[in-house]
């Protein structure tokens, strides 16, 4: 009898820290949702005032955060920015703990950089749990540069841009293939006897000791950069073709923009009806005394709610096409502009920078030295554009190398 007592406390005591921690939880949640600062760590440019439970902004670091945010849009790298910012002197916040022991500093790498301009507290703005909600402290960085730090990032990450650990000096890295296997090309690199470094782009397939094994020669990179750059540069001055291609787009955007906008029009609709039949289920919910008349009203507010997923899902969909479609015709927008002079840009540029632009024009390189072959093929900036993706059709030129 004693043991069973105790089974039924402790199970007791169980029950009343999963409930506690469960109280905690929303109570954190509800905060969180109302833009509340919890008392964490405040990111650099803030320091939290845990009187009011909230952060607030310091000048100097506000500053140096703004200066990160223009400077990864300038260079295009987060290592760049790291480096830049350390030969600036500037060290990771610092802060102190209630048991007065210091935490943070040190330079910045990579990865803090990347932290930084991804955390939505410097737009004004809060997460929990994959939702954004309006903050009670001030925004340090504005909407504008944020959003284009965004779409930088994104596209660095989707495809269009240099990908973490792509070498700038390497114009075609991921785009130039081998015509004779169909292979990539990988980077490598050898030093001459004066200790001069020579680039080089060699078939994937060339270092496999198996019967299939590639017998395509190296290629100099500076050569075969600079056949890709002349054609790009030809394309670049036919002002036809920039022309067709503004035109299209022009044409293209506003008619797939009104066919998302219809289709999330007509799922708010639907969300709306779905809503409001819950709002009047749950009020006559309230009032209802029989138990079966309450049992068939909250299976149709349950059922509802099943509704409403989809249909939430749905809109989510339509708005991420949209700013998709708006961010597709941003970088449009500037490519063309850049095609208009590409001279003075290529001149201008970084080698990150570089190496992006011929990420934006250039889909795919084929080179057959043996045979005296470059092939290359050309996104279609104006072309058929898919909302959940990047343009769909290609252009191909194709040019003969030097025997």
């Amino acid at each position: 009898m004693g043991q069973l007592t105790l089974n039924i406390v402790v199970s007791f005591a169980q029950f009343e820290r999963e409930m506690i921690a469960d109280r905690t939880r929303d109570k954190m949640g509800a905060a969180r949702k109302r833009g509340k600062w919890l008392g964490s760590r405040p990111p650099l440019g803030y320091l939290g005032d845990r009187e009011r439970m909230r952060l607030v902004v310091v000048p100097d670091e506000a500053e140096q955060v703004r200066t990160m945010f223009q400077l990864y849009l300038r260079l295009g790298s987060a290592a760049e920015v790291a480096r830049r910012v350390s030969e600036l002197g500037w060290e990771r916040k610092t802060t102190r703990t209630r048991a007065g022991r210091e935490v943070g500093g040190g330079a910045w790498t990579e990865k803090d950089v990347h932290k930084l301009l991804r955390n939505p507290i410097y737009l004004g703005k809060v997460d929990f749990k994959g939702a954004r909600y309006e903050g009670e402290h001030e925004a340090i960085v504005d909407a504008p540069l944020f959003e284009q730090v965004q779409r930088t990032l994104d596209a660095k990450a989707c495809g269009r841009g240099p990908r973490r650990g792509r070498n700038p000096e390497y114009l075609l890295q991921s785009l130039l293939h081998c015509g004779l296997c169909g292979q990539p090309m990988t980077t490598t690199a050898g030093k001459g006897r004066s200790g001069e470094v020579y680039r080089y782009y060699a078939c994937r397939n060339r270092a496999r000791r198996t019967e299939d094994r590639c017998e395509h020669p190296r290629l100099s990179a500076p050569e075969v950069e600079e056949l890709v750059i002349s054609r790009v540069r030809h394309v670049c001055a036919d002002r036809a073709m920039r022309e067709q291609i503004a035109e299209r787009m022009r044409v293209a955007e506003p008619g797939m923009a009104a066919r998302i906008q219809e289709q999330r029009a007509e799922a708010e609709v639907t969300r709306l009806a779905l809503r409001a039949e819950a709002d009047k289920l749950m009020r006559s919910l309230g009032h209802e005394a029989s138990g079966r008349a309450s049992h068939l009203l909250a299976e149709r507010i349950g059922a509802i709610e099943a509704e409403l997923e989809p249909v939430h899902a749905r809109i989510a969909q339509l708005d991420a096409q949209m700013q998709a479609l708006q961010r597709a015709a941003e970088q449009f927008t500037q490519t063309i502009r850049i095609l208009e002079v590409f001279d003075e840009a290529w001149a201008a540029f970084t080698a990150a920078e570089r190496q992006e632009l011929v990420l934006i024009l250039v889909e795919k390189v084929v080179v057959n030295e043996p045979a005296g072959k470059l092939d290359i093929v050309f996104h279609d900036l104006g072309g058929p554009f898919d909302a959940a993706g990047d343009a769909a059709t290609e252009v191909a030129a194709t040019e003969e190398t030097p025997a």
